[in-house]
């Protein structure tokens, strides 16, 4: 009971630091701030000034002047913009703390299981610029597997599939370590451009990221539907033979069509991290199943397209975009427990 109402108190927080979205977790009051991770930036006279972080920045993609950029700092799940990337997490500690009630705070940072030391260092150095007191790293497919409620700590095979903006996390756990994984540089992010791709390709007409992460969320699908288009959905963009504005309508069947290459690769990968398992971790699986998390959990059919592909079980855990975070809130809470699987302690 005590230890619950100093966590109420308490100013450590756990972050989900992702290529689409950033989520951060408070300790005593759970997830509290989910943004897309952009921040707009003004050039003036050779010096960089940040104007918006967030959604607001976000609305500023494809609609800024030359002064201003809205930058990613985060690529492939690894800070490429290392002043940016600190002030987004400045922000983050900012905004959760009521803009410095609250100072040096513990934050437990998700880093991508292939991710170098060199880039787990500059999360670490970000976090630090930021203001964090001390900063603990946790892989994402461990935190991941935390949050879907797998049990990464007992001598028992669990199997992940973290499908996230910039990178699939497909991971074997035991006794709190990852046995087998790999990351690719597929996610919500290519997806995208391959939506952008097969629009142009089909119509010759060009959308921007927005209007293709819209009709992802709206009928994108790893699988076509078994008759006819399936839904559809207008989208508006520039038609590039009259270089006007244009509406036209896509199909399911046609984004589904669009997502195979990608789609593909996930299953492919989730393979080979099966391949390389244990016999014993392996038998282990086949009794688990998958869990299925992440941002691609959503796309419609996933699940059953991962069925297909390896004659496993999939189940895609309560809230999937929020199990990084949660994983990683949990490992703030329970460090004495988790400090297996934290970096840092």
């Amino acid at each position: 009971m005590i230890s619950r109402l100093l966590g109420l108190f308490s100013s450590d927080m756990a972050i989900d630091l992702g290529t689409a979205n950033t989520l951060v977790y408070a300790r005593g009051r759970g997830v509290v701030l989910n943004e897309p991770s952009v921040v707009a930036v003004a050039d003036e006279k050779g010096k960089s000034r940040i104007l918006a972080v967030g959604e607001q920045a976000k609305r500023m993609i494809g609609r800024t002047h030359g002064n201003i950029r809205a930058v990613r700092p985060m690529r492939g799940g690894v800070i490429a913009d290392f002043a940016v990337a600190g002030e987004l997490i400045k922000h983050l500690i900012r905004e959760i703390h009521n803009r410095g009630r609250f100072t040096s705070p513990r934050v437990v940072v998700t880093v991508p299981s292939g991710s170098t030391a060199v880039e787990r260092r500059s999360v670490r150095e970000a976090a630090e610029a930021a203001g964090a007191r001390r900063v603990y790293l946790i892989e994402e497919a461990i935190a991941s597997a935390i949050g879907a409620g797998l049990p990464v700590t007992e001598a028992r095979g669990s199997m992940i599939v973290d499908i996230g903006g910039g990178t699939t996390e497909v991971a074997v756990l035991s006794l709190g370590s990852i046995v087998s994984a790999r990351s690719v540089n597929v996610g919500g992010r290519v997806m995208d451009e391959a939506i952008v791709a097969c629009v142009r390709r089909a119509h010759n007409v060009l959308i921007g990221d927005a209007n293709a992460e819209e009709i992802k969320h709206e009928i994108g699908a790893a699988k076509a539907p078994s008759q006819g288009e399936g839904r559809s959905h207008e989208v508006r963009g520039r038609d590039l033979m009259s270089g006007v504005p244009c509406a036209l309508t896509v199909s399911e069947r046609q984004i589904a069509s669009s997502l195979a290459e990608p789609v593909g690769t996930v299953i492919e990968t989730v393979k080979t991290v099966l391949e390389r398992s244990a016999p014993e971790l392996a038998a282990d699986i086949v009794d688990t199943g998958i869990a299925l998390t992440g941002g691609g959990a959503l796309l419609a059919r996933m699940a059953d397209v991962l069925e297909e592909a390896t004659g496993l079980p999939v189940a895609v855990p309560e809230e999937p975009l929020l199990c990084g975070v949660k994983g990683a809130g949990r490992a703030l809470d329970e460090m004495r427990r988790l400090k297996s699987v934290v970096v840092g302690t």
